[in-house]
């Protein structure tokens, strides 16, 4: 056997595909022009047939559209060669009466030499080509354009926005921005594409139509022989040229109609529509036990119809039967794995290891991340993650989800490396009722309070659920309970999962984008503990971290200056005010904030001391209880009007009045004067004062 010469490389049939391709067009062209022999357009047509075969099998085994991207262009180009030989094989026929093998054979084999049965043939070819398959894919692939063309700038904002979380890095991003790019522009070509199918289907008839006039014309100026003879004769050739023609037009348009209605998918049409079909034993048993009773319709043909309902009804018990046996293999595979399973030997190593977020379920509640039972919270915590990226900026670490048998069946606990920071008990199938205050009729349920924000809800059963719904109240599953209730409590405790290493890694994120602040702030002015202090900061008070750069400016342009977290913090929430101010402002942009008294703001500044923790306010108990009353008060007003409570004072007494209130009000936001941007309207809906004998015993 001859080996290949040391060296050499293996023939490669793409190295001169430019070449070919160029050659081949030209060569298309020049069919128009160039009259053909017999024995060529043969062989052309012989090419051509073969081709919209290939094409069709590639559709049918493609897996998503892009795998087979250049069906336009292929389009334009098998579509102009078929015309081409169209114009070829009409020369040949009025020019000599012959038009090779394959055309002879379409028209005497195919059609019986029976022309009358020739041109009904080409019209139904034509007829289910244009009206039936080329009509649906044009109107496919116009409709499919127009939402991938109108879907692209979500796409792409989404693609932003997961590369500014970090949960995509710069070459996932791009590899999606061109994917989406791809698509768009692929849809737009076939909607263009389409259009060819449509007009080769009209060129063929008017082909059909000359030839045969023509060729029954020119037969009759040479005295060929007698009319009829001459029409069988031309009619036969151009009958023969149509089909010949035409049954590759139409794999080609059943091949367009495929690629625009395929979707992306994990397997090839064969597999999907098998696969699809088969999955529903019962249904094919009511099909083939429908057809057997047809036999009793009088008139109705027995054979047929047994032979195909006795199949279908065969093959649907032979399914049922083996859908069966998996089921059982399955569950005996599992309890040989339970019992034959060796015991792991505990790797001490693994009792150090603390899970930064974990969620246990009580028993009652672990349907809810069952996949087998319908349960979603696996995928519903996973699109908390990607939410609280959007919002805080941050990446999370994976929540582990688990079943905890010692807790009761509906109480769930969520832990922050091994401690439980928050805990409920839920009532299995039952839905949570929340008063929405335009209940009108209640409804009997068990009193609650919703485990999030602490709306008075009840627990109604699923029963009463649509009463519920009627009855004014806002009905949640316990799987949107669970997830809400999370969610806040992750947004309360972010700033504890910012280590070092997720702020290392959106350093390096951003320093794709802004390489110069990153390089010039870490090590050289602050250390990588210092921008993690400050952006847990941040945090702590659910201030968003997302426009990173922002804060990293105000860093450097301050780090010079000093080094003081506490004061780096403020400088950094000055420069994101328009963020800060939009996070606060109502329905109609407006910022509605409780205001300090004069008297009482000048007492607190005056009162601040700065400790090696910070600076906090020292103030006497009779100030502190009075400041509390009257904080208590006007939030309680605040919440009452609809809004979330905000105070405003001056940027020396924000984040001491901030430390002192937190323990107290958790939600209340505190915000500096200097934090408000200009085109941004403040509305004040309440102050406090303090009480006179309070100031006046300070003042003693």
């Amino acid at each position: 056997m001859p080996t290949r010469p040391a060296g050499s490389k293996p023939w490669n049939i793409t190295r001169y595909s430019d070449v070919a391709m160029a050659v081949a067009v030209l060569g298309i062209v020049g069919l128009l022009i160039v009259p053909m022999p017999a024995w060529l357009l043969d062989f052309c047509l012989a090419i051509n047939l073969t081709v919209s075969i290939v094409i069709v099998l590639i559709t049918l085994y493609a897996t998503e559209p892009l795998q087979f991207s250049v069906f336009p262009s292929l389009l334009l180009v098998i579509t102009l060669f078929r015309l081409a030989l169209n114009v070829a094989a009409t020369k040949l026929i009025l020019a000599t009466g012959q038009a090779g093998h394959i055309i002879d054979a379409f028209g005497n084999v195919v059609v019986q030499g029976n022309f009358v049965v020739g041109v009904i043939a080409f019209l139904i070819l034509v007829v289910i080509q244009f009206v039936v398959i080329t009509n649906g894919a044009g109107r496919i692939a116009e409709v499919a354009a127009r939402f991938t063309l109108d879907a692209l700038p979500g796409k792409q904002m989404a693609i932003d926005s997961e590369l500014a979380a970090g949960v995509l890095t710069e070459e996932e991003a791009k590899a999606r921005r061109k994917k989406t790019e791809m698509e768009a522009d692929f849809y737009g070509a076939m909607d263009g594409a389409s259009k060819f199918v449509r007009g080769d289907a009209i060129a063929a008839v008017l082909i059909i139509i000359i030839n045969i006039v023509g060729g029954f014309a020119i037969g009759l100026m040479n005295g060929q022989s007698d009319a009829l003879t001459i029409l069988r004769t031309y009619t036969l050739l151009t009958i023969g040229e149509g089909l010949v023609s035409q049954i590759p037009a139409l794999l080609i348009s059943t091949a367009t109609g495929l690629m625009v209605t395929r979707v992306s998918s994990e397997g090839h049409m064969g597999q999907d529509l098998f696969g699809q079909l088969l999955a529903r034993p019962r249904a094919l048993m009511m099909a083939g036990c429908l057809m057997l009773m047809l036999m009793l319709v009088p008139g109705f043909p027995k054979a047929p119809i047994a032979i195909v309902g006795g199949f279908v009804v065969i093959a649907a018990a032979m399914l049922t039967r083996e859908e069966k046996r998996v089921a059982v293999d399955v569950k005996e595979a599992a309890a040989r794995a339970i019992v034959s399973a060796p015991r792991a030997i505990e790797d001490p190593k693994q009792l150090l290891n603390v899970e930064p977020l974990l969620l246990e379920l009580g028993a009652g509640l672990v349907p809810l991340a069952d996949t087998s039972d319908g349960g979603d919270l696996a995928d519903r915590v996973a699109e908390t993650r990607r939410d609280i990226a959007r919002v805080l900026g941050i990446m999370l670490p994976t929540v582990r989800i688990r079943d905890n048998l010692q807790l009761p069946d509906g109480q769930y606990n969520f832990r922050i490396r091994d401690q439980l920071v928050a805990s409920y008990d839920m009532i299995p199938k039952h839905v949570l009722a929340i008063d929405s205050g335009q209940v009108y009729e209640p409804v009997e349920g068990m009193e609650t309070t919703e485990p999030a924000f602490g709306t008075p809800a009840l627990w109604v059963p699923l029963s009463r659920k649509d009463r519920a719904q009627r009855a004014g109240y806002v009905v949640v599953d316990p799987a949107s309970v669970l997830i809400t209730h999370v969610t806040e409590v992750i947004k309360s405790h972010a700033y504890e999962l910012l280590t070092r290493t997720e702020v290392q890694a959106l350093l390096d994120n951003i320093k794709h984008h802004n390489k110069a602040v990153v390089e010039e702030l870490v090590p050289a002015l602050l250390t990588l503990g210092d921008v993690q202090k400050v952006l847990q900061n941040l945090l702590r008070e659910k201030v968003s971290v997302r426009d990173l750069g922002t804060i990293l400016e105000a860093l450097a342009d301050w780090a010079p200056r000093t080094k003081d977290v506490d004061q780096l913090t403020e400088y950094a929430r000055a420069a994101i005010s328009r963020q800060i101010c939009k996070q606060h402002a109502d329905e109609t942009g407006g910022l509605p904030v409780i205001t300090l008294d004069t008297e009482l703001e000048r007492t607190l500044r005056e009162s601040i001391q700065v400790l090696p923790q910070g600076a906090v306010l020292a103030i006497s108990p009779a100030i502190a209880n009075s400041l509390f009353k009257g904080l208590s008060s006007e939030v309680e007003r605040a919440g009452e009007q609809g809004y979330a409570p905000v105070v405003l004072c001056s940027t020396q007494i924000r984040l001491p009045l901030k430390r002192l209130t937190e323990r107290t009000f958790p939600a209340l936001s505190v915000m500096a004067y200097n934090e408000v941007v200009q085109n941004v309207e403040v509305r004040s809906i309440g102050s406090i004062a303090v009480d006179v004998p309070a100031l006046s015993e300070v003042a003693a």
